[in-house]
């Protein structure tokens, strides 16, 4: 059968019946279905081994299995009720409308400037570029907002505030893509030194001149006024902004770039194969650097979520603004395979992860954090490594993305 009729007959077929075909031929959604759930119950295992008193249990375990087994469950059950409490419901802590929201306002909120970073750094690599720049373009992005956020006042504040942020964060990755396009530098050392020379640039504003605040001793910027911060979207008790209303917007023009504009397909054609671009006639190194430019705009944003939301109590610049969102945009952008519905997916997730693991962290389990920070590194681990999850769950290799970031699963 030709794979026009087999499209065709997907596509003539119920979606019960699409659903048990992706699970039969593993389909890249089933198989990071699958890679999540491997990665929770690898992080289970390692809850488990991280507690002494369980550990000295099994000591006896052939005397007493149940003893074992029972503490074993039980420290699992309350770290992923404590997780799923802090990120989505907590059934007990349901008394007002505010704090039956609390939980997913925590979940959006962290996952506002993931949705940024993931598609800065997917749109990338649609262009077949690897925007590794990303700590470095926020940073500016974040100096260009806040900049604008302590000197203006008025409804004009915020609207300019934004528009700095985005063009910082644009200036410095269209940098990139100029020096790739005009003389061959490969943007994965341009931008990791980029990183360096941002983060210098912002130790010196905040220590010294007209970015420090006078007031605070410690090294910190002004704060922005009150007229360029990010509004609120459900009182002043829960910290969700419109920062998600932004990210909405930036979803849908990415997607629109991507998929209904020319230079969205030029972008995908140069990332495919750029001598096929080059002879076709397409300016290769001016969609390098639009590319770029694009993302850096987007990183950008990330800046301007930490800043004008509600990174600090302050609204200022501090040496923790970037909060190693840069180089998470990386994995938000593997695990959603640099689509934006994919990354607006992995954001949620990896804001929920956050969002719960505090609440993890603080259960009767006493769970660190950092397993947290292992079962996002498992996650991406494993969605990286189709064939290792076929091989696990004995699926048939059917059109995948085993080959890369040029296959099928890349283009959403």
């Amino acid at each position: 059968m030709s794979e026009r009729s087999t499209a065709e007959k997907r596509n003539n077929d119920g979606p019960l019946r699409r659903v048990l075909d992706g699970v039969v031929t593993g389909r890249p959604w089933f198989v990071t279905v699958l890679a999540i759930l491997l990665a929770l119950v690898v992080g289970a295992i390692l809850i488990v081994v991280s507690d002494q008193e369980v550990l000295s249990k099994y000591g006896y375990f052939f005397a007493s299995p149940g003893a074992a087994l029972g503490s074993s469950w039980n420290d699992v059950a309350t770290a992923y009720s404590a997780l799923f409490k802090g990120a989505i419901f907590d059934p007990g802590n349901a008394s007002s409308l505010t704090s039956a929201l609390q939980p997913i306002s925590e979940t959006l909120t962290e996952a506002t400037p993931l949705i940024f970073g993931g598609l800065s750094v997917g749109l990338a690599f649609r262009a077949g570029l690897f925007n590794i720049g990303g700590q470095g373009q926020l940073i500016i992005g974040a100096i260009a907002a806040t900049y604008i956020g302590f000197t203006l006042h008025g409804v004009v504040a915020l609207p300019a505030a934004i528009i700095a942020g985005i063009i910082g964060g644009a200036a410095l990755g269209g940098l990139v893509g100029l020096l790739k396009a005009r003389t061959g530098a490969h943007e994965v050392i341009v931008t990791i030194m980029l990183n360096y020379v941002s983060v210098a640039f912002l130790a010196y504003l905040i220590n010294t001149g007209t970015f420090k605040d006078p007031t605070n001793p410690q090294p910190v910027s002004k704060p922005v006024t009150a007229g360029a911060r990010l509004p609120h979207l459900a009182g002043d008790t829960l910290r969700l902004n419109a920062g998600i209303l932004i990210g909405i917007a930036a979803v849908a023009f990415t997607w629109w770039l991507l998929n209904r504009s020319t230079l969205g397909f030029q972008l995908r054609t140069v990332g495919a194969n750029p001598n096929a671009a080059r002879t076709a006639g397409m300016n290769v190194g001016r969609v390098q650097i639009m590319a770029m430019l694009f993302s850096g705009g987007l990183m950008g944003l990330v800046g301007v979520s930490q800043v004008l939301g509600t990174a600090n109590a302050n609204n200022a610049l501090t040496p923790q603004i970037d909060a190693g969102l840069g180089f998470s945009a990386i994995t938000v952008a593997l695990l959603g395979r640099a689509s934006p519905i994919g990354t607006v997916v992995a954001s949620l997730l990896f804001g929920a992860l956050q969002a719960g693991g505090r609440a993890m962290q603080v259960s009767s389990a006493n769970v660190s954090i950092e397993i947290v920070t292992v079962i996002q590194a498992l996650i991406v681990l494993f969605v990286a490594a189709p064939p290792l999850i076929r091989g696990l769950f004995r699926l048939r290799g059917g059109e995948s993305v085993d080959t890369g970031l040029a296959a099928k699963g890349w283009n959403g």
